[in-house]
């Protein structure tokens, strides 16, 4: 009778788990009319990027265009940079670091290597 309460949260726990990967398929994939899904995050993390780097500027004192005009290159060349590396850190993470982690516990992921193909 003590174990029992350890026993519901194990069973939710694993209940928990298999939902969320469930989920996740659905969304990411698509399936489901959920095709606005993965679109609709991107851009969402594309507006945070760019709000990012607009505040970044205003507190740098780069707060009217005059200002802009005046530091072109410094606004051009570091918003370029996080551009580049927000887009370098997607792939790292997604295409290499998650498929490689997977791997390694036991998912058959090995055919979606794309350096193998």
């Amino acid at each position: 009778m003590c174990c029992l309460p350890s026993i519901v949260l194990v069973l939710f726990g694993l209940a928990t788990v298999s939902s969320a990967a469930a989920l996740s398929d659905t969304l990411y994939w698509g399936g489901e009319g959920y095709e606005w899904f993965r679109p609709t995050m991107l851009t969402i993390a594309s507006l945070s990027l760019i709000i990012g780097l607009f505040v970044y500027f205003r507190n740098r004192g780069i707060c009217t265009f005059d200002d802009l005009k005046r530091q072109r290159r410094k606004v051009i060349n570091t918003s370029l940079l996080v551009l580049i590396i927000a887009y370098l850190s997607y792939l790292l993470f997604n295409y290499v670091i998650l498929t490689e982690v997977g791997i390694l516990l036991g998912i058959e992921w090995e055919s979606s290597r794309f350096w193998n193909k």
